[in-house]
């Protein structure tokens, strides 16, 4: 038995999520790179790997596979590994000392100095002979042919002798059967969740199917909803998501803008969810069916879009679970049951579980069945309501636990919370989050907060999906902006991020507010509204505009890409984003000012892009269709809140056989 330790030393092994304790975030289809810090005392030639295996249920782990690491300087390793697949794959390091190399590698200096080295062939040849025992059990020619360069180098040395022992093609055979019982390990086992691609781009319209009818008094159904399906697409669209379609409870029902007593035929709030028609697995009997549903979700497939479906884990007091399972739920000392607050806010209409009480043993299953009875049924990805409202440790449990069997759903957080909780429900496995966007109108706070949440650390987990407007938010600038805030707003989160979502009525413009609050007036969340799609002053031209310019070119299809560069105007932002590769650049310049134009001299990263100071380089803006050469590091622009962005793909010239040829 060989005595001896290994005394490799890895550390900072990156990507890595506190400790290991959370998992990173990648798509399926991109390369996966991972680095460390490896060394050892002395001068001995390392050797590293990175040991990878997509993970799934124990009794179906694959076999751990290899990638050679590569030397970078300074002590610092990479490898890459493919991630062919979706699902959850590990990750560690290995490393150990090439004894053979570092023999080699020290006969060859004391050989060119004229040392007597018939004791270092001697320490060579038993080298040869350990490497040739580990590889009889893989290869016998392999065997052979150590076991025979180990017999000359036991012979009296010469220069012939001495070509066989640093010959190139020897170190590397010995190298493929080292001695491993040397190597270091890494002392944890990290982990990579592999998302589809829908998980990282993805452009999204929220609607009320109840709405579906637009007439303000008519309740709509699934099939009335089918019919706005070509007008999503229209907009370019890839992603439609519906708020709860669930039966709304009676009890303490809201009423029109949030009033306490719901007049005869108003439709509720959604989110109070169940009544005696059923709970989270039922379908509101006024949108229809559950053969309903399905055929709308058949419907949406054809036109390119998927449905994603409210989860709000909350129920209305008439709901089945409050009569069938009164363990689930917290009650005062009085015995009545708790409704929800968040003071001054109180929701009478809702009451919440008791996510670690007693009953959880049985409530939490029941609830991971509520999301596998929909995924059942074709749904893939749900937007999560207030997560941070329930423990992270319950989401850890189900996020992992679907996931495990369905890999492909993708789950977003609606958190509007402290940053570290925000990032945290990240970390336990929400696939995206929502963001303080929102609220965030001037160029430093912009630049500041997209840049910390698209760059490493926090990029590794949290995938930020903006919105402008939600159903239950509608910022201040939104409300005194006109329609140059609403073009602003949403050319700024269909571009810094690769998600991004609208709701209903911002293509319109709508900006009716509540005095004094960011909430809509008359909101959908309470009643039926009457939406004139083709309402004056729409800017849905606009909106198709950055959606095919999203479609067109990957880079706006990517997250982790943004960089911010130099504008000389405070009131204009620019940035861009490119591949990789370089295939696809793209320039993105937006004013912050919706009122009055603005001009600014933008200073252009030549070097990132590829392109030499005095080279000459198209620019197509894509908002307008025009071309333009640019020449220099220095571009002016003039932006207006009729036209208050340009997005300039940029291309190079390059000479072909006939012709110069413009290409990304």
């Amino acid at each position: 038995m060989n005595s001896r330790i290994g005394s490799v030393v890895i550390e900072s092994v990156r990507p890595e999520v506190d400790g290991g304790r959370s998992g990173v975030k990648r798509v399926v289809g991109d390369t996966f790179t991972v680095k460390a810090d490896l060394f050892k005392e002395g001068h001995d030639i390392l050797v590293a790997v990175v040991r990878w295996r997509q993970s799934s249920p124990a009794a179906q782990q694959t076999q751990w596979s290899e990638v050679p690491m590569r030397a970078l300087g300074n002590d610092l390793w990479a490898a890459d590994f493919p991630l062919a697949r979706n699902g959850r794959y590990e990750y560690t390091v290995e490393a150990w000392p090439d004894l053979f190399a570092t023999w080699a590698s020290e006969l060859k200096r004391k050989v060119d100095v004229g040392r007597d080295v018939r004791s270092e062939l001697l320490e060579g040849a038993g080298l040869l002979e350990g490497a040739a025992e580990r590889a009889r059990a893989f290869s016998t020619e392999d065997a052979q042919v150590l076991a025979e360069a180990a017999r000359k180098l036991k012979q009296p040395p010469s220069p012939d002798l001495i070509a066989v022992a640093l010959a190139p093609e020897l170190a590397r055979a010995a190298g493929r059967y080292a001695d491993r019982s040397l190597a270091t390990q890494y002392e944890r086992v990290l982990e990579v969740f592999v998302e589809r691609e829908k998980a990282r781009t993805g452009a999204w319209y929220e609607f009320f199917p109840r709405s579906a009818l637009r007439d303000g008094r008519t309740h709509g159904t699934f099939k009335d909803a089918e019919a706005w399906l070509p007008y999503v697409q229209s907009l370019g669209f890839d992603i439609i998501y519906l708020p709860p379609i669930h039966p709304i409870g009676v009890t303490a029902r809201k009423g029109k803008n949030n009033s306490l007593k719901a007049e005869p035929g108003e439709p509720g709030s959604p989110w109070a969810i169940g009544a005696k028609e059923g709970g989270h697995k039922a379908i509101n009997p006024a949108l229809g069916t559950l053969a309903d549903f399905r055929h709308f979700l058949q419907a949406a497939d054809v036109h390119g879009i998927e449905i994603a479906l409210d989860l709000a884990f909350q129920c209305s007091p008439d709901h089945p679970y409050v009569k069938e399972h009164p363990e689930w739920f917290l009650r005062r000392p009085d015995g009545t049951i708790k409704t929800a607050e968040n003071p001054p806010k109180r929701y009478e209409d809702i009451v919440n579980f008791d996510w670690m009480g007693p009953g959880r043993d049985t409530l939490w299953p029941e609830l991971e069945s509520v999301v596998l009875h929909w995924v059942t049924q074709g749904v893939r990805i749900f937007r999560v309501d207030n997560p941070h409202t329930k423990p992270l440790q319950f989401w850890a449990w189900l996020i992992r636990r679907v996931q495990e069997v369905h890999p492909e759903v993708v789950f977003l957080s609606e958190a509007f919370t402290r940053p570290k909780v925000m990032k945290a429900l990240a970390k336990i496995g929400f696939s995206q989050s929502y963001t303080y966007f929102t609220w965030r109108n001037f160029k430093q706070e912009i630049e500041e907060y997209l840049t910390e949440i698209t760059s490493p650390p926090v990029s590794e987990y949290f995938k930020g999906n903006l919105w402008p407007n939600t159903p239950d938010i509608l910022p201040e600038m939104l409300q005194r902006s006109g329609p140059g805030g609403f073009r602003l707003r949403v050319a700024l989160a269909a571009t810094l991020s690769s998600s991004y979502g609208i709701y209903c009525g911002y293509e319109l413009c709508e900006a009716r507010g509540l005095h004094g609050k960011e909430e809509y007036l008359d909101s959908e969340k309470y009643q039926l509204v009457a939406w004139d799609l083709d309402r004056p002053g729409n800017i849905r031209e606009w909106i198709t505009k950055l959606n095919a310019a999203r479609k067109q070119h990957r880079a706006l299809q990517l997250y982790d890409n943004l960089r911010f560069y130099t504008s000389d105007n405070e009131r204009v932002l620019f940035y861009g984003k490119r591949t990789e590769d370089g295939s696809s650049q793209v320039l993105v310049t937006v004013s912050l000012d919706p009122h009055s134009a603005q001009e600014a001299v933008l200073t252009v990263p030549l070097a990132e892009l590829g392109i030499h100071p005095d080279e000459t380089y198209q620019v197509h803006e894509l908002m307008t269709d025009e071309r333009r050469l640019w020449q220099g590091p220095h571009a002016q622009v003039r932006l207006t809140p009729e036209q208050p962005a340009a997005i300039w793909a940029v291309y190079r010239f390059r000479k072909s056989e006939h012709a110069f040829d413009y290409y990304e």
